[in-house]
C-alpha cells in the first residue's frame, strides 16, 4: 500500500529514520540531518536533534573517577607521611638509646680506670725507706734528679734519719731561721723550692726531702753531688 503526502509538509522516509537511529546509537552530542520531501521541489529542511543524554552521564562518571583518584592519592600520601614520621621517631629513639648506652659504658670505664688507679697507687711504709721511695716517685714526676743512695747518705749525715731534727746552734739558728728536718733546710729555702702536691711543712719527711732535692738540683745539679753541708 503506498503512502500519500500532504503538500507543504515534510515526511520522514524509512531511510531518514534509520539514519537518525544510527547517529543516536553512536552517541553524538547533537544531530543534524536534512529532510527532503519526496517528489517535491521544495528546499531541503534541516532538523536539529537534542543533545544525547549519555554525554552528561559520561562527564559525571569522569568527574567522579577523577575525584576518587585524587582521594586515593591523598590517602596514600597521608599513609606515607605517617610512616615516615613513625620511622623518624623510631630512629631518634634508637639513637638516644645508643647514646645513653655509650655514655653509660664510658662512665663505667672511667670509674673502673679510676678504681684501678687507686688500687695501683703504691703504699709507702712510714719509715725512712718509705719516705725516700715516695720522695723519689715525686721527684721523678717533677723531673728532679736524684737517687736512693744520694738521698740516704745526705739524710744520715744531716739528721741521722730523724724528721724532727732541728739545728739550734749554727748561724742560721742565730739568725732565727734554724735548719729543720731530714735534710736540714731553712724556711726560706724550703718555701722557694717546695714542690706542689706535698705538705707545706718543713717537718714533713717527704716534703722536706723533695724540697731539699729540688734545691740541690738547682745549685749542684743533683742531691747525689752533695757530700757535705750545703
Amino acid at each position: 500500500m503506498s503512502e500519500t503526502s500532504t503538500p507543504g509538509h515534510s515526511r520522514l522516509t524509512k531511510a531518514h529514520k534509520l539514519s537518525i537511529a544510527g547517529v543516536a546509537t553512536l552517541g553524538a552530542a547533537a544531530l543534524a540531518f536534512t529532510l527532503v520531501p519526496a517528489g517535491s521541489g521544495q528546499a531541503a529542511e534541516t532538523i536539529v536533534a537534542a543533545p544525547v543524554a549519555w554525554t552528561q552521564t559520561v562527564d559525571g562518571a569522569q568527574a567522579k573517577s577523577v575525584q576518587q583518584h585524587l582521594t586515593a592519592q591523598q590517602v596514600v600520601a597521608a599513609k606515607q607521611a605517617k610512616q615516615a614520621k613513625a620511622a623518624a621517631v623510631a630512629k631518634a629513639a634508637a639513637q638516644a638509646k645508643a647514646k645513653a648506652a655509650a655514655d653509660a659504658k664510658k662512665d663505667r670505664a672511667d670509674k673502673e680506670a679510676a678504681s684501678r688507679s687507686v688500687a695501683r697507687k703504691p703504699m709507702y711504709a712510714n719509715n725512712l725507706d718509705g719516705w725516700i721511695k715516695e720522695s723519689l716517685a715525686i721527684m721523678k714526676a717533677n723531673k728532679i734528679p736524684g737517687s736512693y743512695n744520694g738521698l740516704y747518705k745526705n739524710i744520715m749525715r744531716e739528721s741521722s734519719g730523724n724528721p724532727r731534727a732541728i739545728n739550734n746552734w749554727d748561724i742560721n739558728a742565730q739568725n732565727g731561721i734554724p735548719s729543720i728536718g731530714l735534710l736540714q733546710v731553712i724556711r726560706p729555702t724550703f718555701m722557694t723550692y717546695h714542690v706542689s702536691g706535698t705538705p707545706v711543712d718543713q717537718y714533713h719527711p717527704v716534703a722536706n726531702i723533695v724540697a731539699a732535692a729540688n734545691y740541690a738540683a738547682a745549685r749542684y745539679g743533683s742531691i747525689d753531688n752533695v757530700n757535705s753541708a750545703y
